[in-house]
């Protein structure tokens, strides 16, 4: 049987994820996901991309997201008054332009300090709408481009494997920033096939493979970058026809509801056929070739 064995939300955007046991999956996403971010002046949003020390930045959601404590190595925690509606800041991520709320000088120049550079650090708007692509369409707050970002155990195991042979160090699931880490499932990259799934009282669509960046190379723990793995093990057999390695699923939200670890995972439609009627299907393997997909 399929299980979520692992939930993660990341208050910020680019810093540290916060593990949870059940969470509300609104249709943008786990909450309080991605529902701040920090910017530049003009708005051209932060990354670990660029900045991998925001890995160790930790925003920890208090009061309901009424406040938040940021807390990064050898600088002043600070506590964050929250701000739901007031002066707009420019807010980009890729190809989306929209506008966040301003939650103040001090938040920004902490920031600013941490990164060393000039920020400044805004949270979702009332009026922020956003609609993503994909194979099914939805909505994010301030995430790269989808709700939720889907992995398995197997996948992973499989990749390390890979890592293994070539005498380098595994590297943990939070190289990846998953939302959602299923278990369950033999096959490494199974996922890869969902289309339609349920889990506790969530529903979620496919929309894409994901196409990893240069983030999966750092180190979520210290913030520094520890290449080349994953990524070089990854371009031995996850090239996609478009370009670029893959690793994982991102998911739109057509059902919001509850989730908690330890639900089941049970998949409605997939691209192939189900594994309950694929006796005849050779086993899936992390080293067979997989159909080019639209993405």
């Amino acid at each position: 049987m399929a299980r979520v064995a692992k939930l993660v939300y990341y208050p910020v955007k680019g810093c540290a994820g916060t593990p949870v046991e059940t969470a509300d999956v609104t249709p943008a996403g786990l909450r309080f996901d991605r529902a701040w971010m920090v910017v530049s002046p003009e708005g051209e949003f932060r990354s670990q991309r660029k900045h991998p020390v925001m890995a160790s930045i930790r925003a920890e959601v208090l009061d309901d997201g009424a406040r938040l404590r940021l807390a990064a190595p050898g600088v002043e925690e600070l506590l964050v008054e929250t701000v739901t509606d007031g002066p707009r800041q420019p807010a980009a991520t890729f190809t989306w332009q929209g506008k966040g709320v301003h939650q103040g000088e001090e938040a920004a120049e902490w920031f600013s300090d941490v990164l060393g550079l000039p920020s400044v650090f805004v949270g979702l708007a009332p009026e922020h709408e956003r609609v993503t692509n994909g194979e099914i369409a939805g909505t994010a707050a301030f995430a790269d481009a989808h709700a939720i970002l889907l992995t398995s155990e197997s996948s992973l195991d499989g990749l390390n494997e890979r890592i293994a042979s070539r005498g380098a160090e595994a590297v943990p699931m939070d190289r990846f920033r998953p939302n959602i880490v299923v278990a369950g499932w033999p096959e490494p990259h199974r996922e890869d096939d969902v289309r339609a799934l349920t889990a506790g009282g969530v529903e979620l669509g496919y929309a894409k493979v994901c196409i990893r960046c240069t983030v999966p190379m750092v180190d979520q723990e210290t913030g520094k970058k520890a290449g080349p793995e994953p990524i070089r093990s990854l371009a031995d057999y996850r090239r996609e026809p478009e370009g670029g390695v893959s690793f994982g699923i991102k998911m739109a939200v057509t059902g919001p509801g509850q989730l908690s670890v330890g639900d089941e995972v049970i998949v409605h439609s997939w691209a192939g056929p189900s594994p309950s009627t694929a006796a005849a299907e050779p086993p899936f393997t992390a080293t067979a070739s997989r159909p080019a997909e639209s993405v």
